[in-house]
């Protein structure tokens, strides 16, 4: 959503200001991050940002590669740098971890698949000291380091692959339903509570509703710069989609709400077809129907495909036609 989704917290909570300068508190979930987790510390360590004022938890799930020597040589060398373990390796278990034990007024959530701007901290209070919100954060920007990540980065551009997603548009700036990763007031998690510590995905947008049904808001603004890197092959990216949907389909039953019809979107075109495909094994004056609307829906994902590979490569079209239905 755009400025709908949520309002400024002026006349809605009373909150005290938010300092110039307040001390924040990193909070990095990660389980076999071998591949980034150096990168994204450095990233954490080289923010421009009081040093004084900024901590950095790795909250680690248990990880079986090096994650966690990685980690553990970095903090011999900085100080700021903790490693904390998270029994239940999920990530929203990982960020209640961090958040109990940091200090900050300003909770900034970085996650290890991600490059950060220099400046994401300061960005970041920033947002959240002009607008009011208790959650500022970037769009989601995708990078990619092989080929399949390429082409995901395509689709993840195109309307087909995000829905019209306010926090895939990197252009965009106002008041959303959630966005990549987010930096917190610590007011926040008193007023709409932790990270729900059994949702084993979609535990942003979760919390991002309840903020917003706690009359606070959430901030979208193209200053605050981030990279993150998608799943770099097909089978991993399907049961990530799947596990989004069964996460989205979790949020529902439990806050009994949406904020907009348009995470559903996917469910219901599902549903109807599956409902279709049923109806058409009985009635036999249905199958035209059913195979009109695989033809459409064929046709859309091999132009939406075609547009991409001509703008980028065309190797990359078979690819495009393999990731928009796992989508």
């Amino acid at each position: 959503m755009d400025g709908s989704a949520s309002a400024p917290l002026s006349g809605r909570l009373s909150l005290r200001p938010l300092a110039e300068r307040p001390r924040c508190s990193i909070v990095i979930p990660c389980y076999n991050e071998e591949r980034y987790i150096e990168d994204v510390l450095r990233c954490a360590l080289k923010q421009r940002y009081p040093p004084e004022l900024l901590e950095i938890f790795v909250v680690d799930g248990g990880s079986s590669d090096t994650t966690r020597e990685i980690v553990g040589r970095v903090a011999a060398e900085e100080p700021r740098v903790t490693l904390l373990h998270n029994p239940a390796r999920i990530q929203a278990a990982a960020m209640n971890i961090g958040i109990g034990r940091a200090r900050g007024d300003v909770i900034v959530r970085m996650d290890a698949h991600a490059d950060y701007a220099e400046d994401y901290v300061a960005a970041s209070v920033a947002a959240l000291r002009r607008t009011g919100a208790l959650n500022a954060g970037g769009a989601a920007r995708p990078r990619h380091r092989n080929r399949f990540q390429r082409a995901l980065c395509a689709a993840l551009s195109s309307p087909l692959g995000v829905g019209g997603s306010a926090y895939r548009d990197p252009s965009r700036e106002g008041f959303v339903e959630s966005v990549f990763n987010g930096a917190f007031r610590r007011e926040a998690f008193e007023i709409a509570g932790l990270y729900d510590p059994d949702a084993i995905t979609n535990e942003d947008a979760e919390l991002n509703q309840r903020i917003i049904e706690a009359g606070g808001a959430v901030y979208l603004s193209r200053e605050i710069v981030a990279y993150y890197y998608p799943r770099s092959s097909l089978p991993p990216l399907a049961r990530q989609y799947f596990a989004y949907g069964k996460g989205r389909a979790r949020t529902l039953l439990r806050r009994r709400r949406l904020l907009s019809l348009r995470p559903m979107l996917p469910f219901f075109l599902v549903t109807a077809a599956a409902l279709l495909a049923l109806a058409s094994a009985f009635l036999p004056s249905v199958r035209p129907a059913l195979a009109l609307a695989a033809l459409a829906y064929a046709a859309l994902v091999i132009a939406a495909s075609l547009r991409l590979a001509l703008r980028a490569s065309l190797g990359d079209f078979p690819l495009l036609c393999a990731i928009f239905p796992a989508m």
